[in-house]
Protein backbone atom coordinates (compact mmCIF):
# COMPACT_ATOMS: atom_id res chain seq x y z
CA UNK A 1 0.00 0.00 0.00
CA UNK A 2 1.61 3.19 -0.84
CA UNK A 3 0.03 6.74 0.66
CA UNK A 4 0.65 9.76 -1.18
CA UNK A 5 0.75 13.16 0.75
CA UNK A 6 2.74 15.54 2.43
CA UNK A 7 5.03 14.87 5.49
CA UNK A 8 3.34 17.79 7.31
CA UNK A 9 0.04 17.77 6.64
CA UNK A 10 -1.92 16.21 9.84
CA UNK A 11 -5.05 14.48 7.87
CA UNK A 12 -2.01 12.33 5.84
CA UNK A 13 -0.11 11.72 9.61
CA UNK A 14 -3.50 10.33 11.13
CA UNK A 15 -3.55 8.28 7.88
CA UNK A 16 0.07 7.04 8.89
CA UNK A 17 -0.84 6.33 12.35
CA UNK A 18 -3.52 3.82 11.39
CA UNK A 19 -2.45 2.09 8.51
CA UNK A 20 0.49 -0.90 8.82
CA UNK A 21 2.17 -2.26 6.10
CA UNK A 22 2.35 1.67 4.27
CA UNK A 23 4.72 3.53 1.58
CA UNK A 24 4.73 7.17 2.51
CA UNK A 25 5.40 9.15 -0.74
CA UNK A 26 5.86 12.65 -0.47
CA UNK A 27 4.70 14.24 -3.00
CA UNK A 28 6.58 17.56 -2.77
CA UNK A 29 10.21 15.84 -3.14
CA UNK A 30 9.24 12.98 -5.24
CA UNK A 31 5.77 13.84 -7.07
CA UNK A 32 3.03 11.32 -8.27
CA UNK A 33 3.81 9.05 -10.77
CA UNK A 34 2.21 10.00 -14.24
CA UNK A 35 -0.06 6.83 -14.45
CA UNK A 36 -1.25 6.61 -10.92
CA UNK A 37 -2.10 10.36 -11.24
CA UNK A 38 -4.34 9.81 -14.26
CA UNK A 39 -5.97 6.97 -12.76
CA UNK A 40 -6.66 9.03 -9.85
CA UNK A 41 -8.18 11.54 -11.99
CA UNK A 42 -10.07 9.84 -14.44
CA UNK A 43 -11.63 8.45 -11.09
CA UNK A 44 -11.94 11.40 -9.21
CA UNK A 45 -12.14 13.86 -11.39
CA UNK A 46 -11.86 17.47 -9.71
CA UNK A 47 -12.57 16.41 -6.49
CA UNK A 48 -8.58 15.60 -6.96
CA UNK A 49 -7.89 19.07 -7.24
CA UNK A 50 -7.48 20.78 -3.70
CA UNK A 51 -8.66 24.81 -4.38
CA UNK A 52 -8.73 25.61 -0.71
CA UNK A 53 -4.77 25.33 -0.39
CA UNK A 54 -2.64 27.55 -0.05
CA UNK A 55 -0.44 26.49 -3.32
CA UNK A 56 -3.92 26.92 -5.39
CA UNK A 57 -4.65 30.58 -3.86
CA UNK A 58 -0.57 31.70 -5.08
CA UNK A 59 -1.40 30.67 -8.49
CA UNK A 60 -2.92 33.59 -10.62
CA UNK A 61 -5.76 33.57 -13.57
CA UNK A 62 -3.88 31.98 -16.09
CA UNK A 63 -2.03 29.19 -14.41
CA UNK A 64 -5.48 28.47 -12.55
CA UNK A 65 -6.90 28.40 -16.20
CA UNK A 66 -4.46 25.46 -16.92
CA UNK A 67 -6.22 21.51 -17.30
CA UNK A 68 -6.24 19.81 -13.80
CA UNK A 69 -3.56 17.24 -14.64
CA UNK A 70 -1.14 19.80 -16.54
CA UNK A 71 -1.80 21.45 -12.73
CA UNK A 72 -1.00 18.31 -10.59
CA UNK A 73 2.06 17.54 -12.41
CA UNK A 74 3.38 20.85 -12.18
CA UNK A 75 2.46 21.62 -8.28
CA UNK A 76 1.38 18.38 -7.03
CA UNK A 77 1.24 20.27 -3.59
CA UNK A 78 -2.70 20.91 -5.13
CA UNK A 79 -3.64 17.28 -4.94
CA UNK A 80 -6.43 16.45 -2.50
CA UNK A 81 -4.31 14.30 0.34
CA UNK A 82 -4.23 11.46 1.16
CA UNK A 83 -4.42 9.46 -2.39
CA UNK A 84 -3.60 5.64 -0.80
CA UNK A 85 -3.44 2.95 -3.14
CA UNK A 86 -3.92 -0.35 -2.18
CA UNK A 87 -4.54 -3.35 -4.66
CA UNK A 88 -4.71 -1.47 -7.73
CA UNK A 89 -7.60 0.58 -6.04
CA UNK A 90 -7.00 4.14 -5.56
CA UNK A 91 -8.61 6.25 -2.35
CA UNK A 92 -8.74 9.66 -1.59
CA UNK A 93 -8.70 11.44 1.75
CA UNK A 94 -8.98 9.94 5.06
CA UNK A 95 -12.90 9.70 5.27
CA UNK A 96 -14.80 7.33 7.52
CA UNK A 97 -15.71 5.68 4.24
CA UNK A 98 -12.55 5.03 3.41
CA UNK A 99 -11.07 3.82 6.54
CA UNK A 100 -13.63 1.23 6.70
CA UNK A 101 -12.60 0.23 2.79
CA UNK A 102 -9.19 -0.17 4.02
CA UNK A 103 -9.31 -1.66 7.24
Amino acid sequence: MKLYGLKNCDTCRKALKELDNVTFVDVRDQGVPAQTLSRAFDQFGGALLNTLSTTWRGLDADERAKPPLELLTAHPTLMKRPLIEKDGALFLGWSDAVREALG
